[in-house]
């Protein structure tokens, strides 16, 4: 029996690297497309197709999904994992190009990579498309107006997008990540500090979660044929309260 075709948009970063690494024991051949940067900055592990892209440009994500056809033909799970912020400010201070990047990096990204996605996946309960929003689109916090707009954006897609999908037999899930310990936060004592500050927050578990928390859930919404349509928030049941 052949592998599964496995896509994962932001492959390189924190959540998507970890899914990356997950991909083949479950049983997929794994692309990651990603940024040249990051590519090479982090490259995926070995034996990972590996292409270029920026997702917020049409071009861009046509040629990167063109890459993909001519070397597997098809796919049978896409998942985006790319997010993208910008250094938090309040509202008086934010000006209206952060918001459009803010936008353009999350919400055009996902719109764009749902259009190529499903022109490559196979047809029928197997074929998952996977989209990446976040907590703050539910529980929004101060000075993240523009991201949280973009991310609930996301979550306002799930239901359509599933339903134009579900007459071609293609399942449409979205994930909601909360406080996932990845490298956003930094590195040394004072991002430890940090998210020893934001660990109470969440009910329990009563700590950040992991990548491999993320990957896990990302591989059953491929894997099963029954959740459609649902935005799942992986949190461990945190309700960041206003400053």
């Amino acid at each position: 029996m052949s592998k599964r075709r496995l896509c994962i948009l932001g492959g390189c970063g924190g959540i998507g690297r970890s899914l990356a690494a997950a991909g083949p024991a479950a049983g997929y051949d794994v692309a990651v497309m990603d940024l040249e940067a990051a590519l090479k900055r982090h490259p995926p592990p070995p034996g990972t197709l590996a292409i270029g892209i920026d997702g917020s440009d049409e071009a861009s994500v046509v040629q990167a999904f063109e890459a993909v056809r001519k070397h597997w033909g098809a796919l049978d799970g896409f998942v985006n994992a790319a997010g993208f912020m910008i250094a938090r400010r309040p509202l008086s201070e934010t000006p209206a190009d952060e918001f459009d990047s803010t936008t353009k990096g999350n919400l055009r990204t996902t719109f764009l990579v749902c259009k190529a996605a499903m022109k490559l996946l196979e047809k029928g309960e197997a074929a998952s498309l996977v989209n990446l929003a976040s907590g703050l689109g539910a529980y929004i916090r101060p000075q993240f107006g523009p991201y949280a707009a973009a991310k609930a954006g996301i979550v306002g897609m799930t239901l359509p997008i599933a339903r134009d999908l579900s007459v071609v037999g293609i399942r449409v899930n979205t994930i909601a990540p909360g406080l996932i310990d990845t490298p956003i936060y930094g590195e040394g004592d004072s991002a430890q500090q940090f998210k020893d500050r934001l660990a109470p927050n969440v009910l329990y578990p009563q700590r950040l979660g992991n990548p491999e928390e993320f990957a896990s859930l990302a591989l059953e919404l491929v894997t099963n044929s029954y959740m459609n349509a649902e935005t799942i928030r992986i949190d461990g049941g945190a309700r960041l309260q206003p400053k």
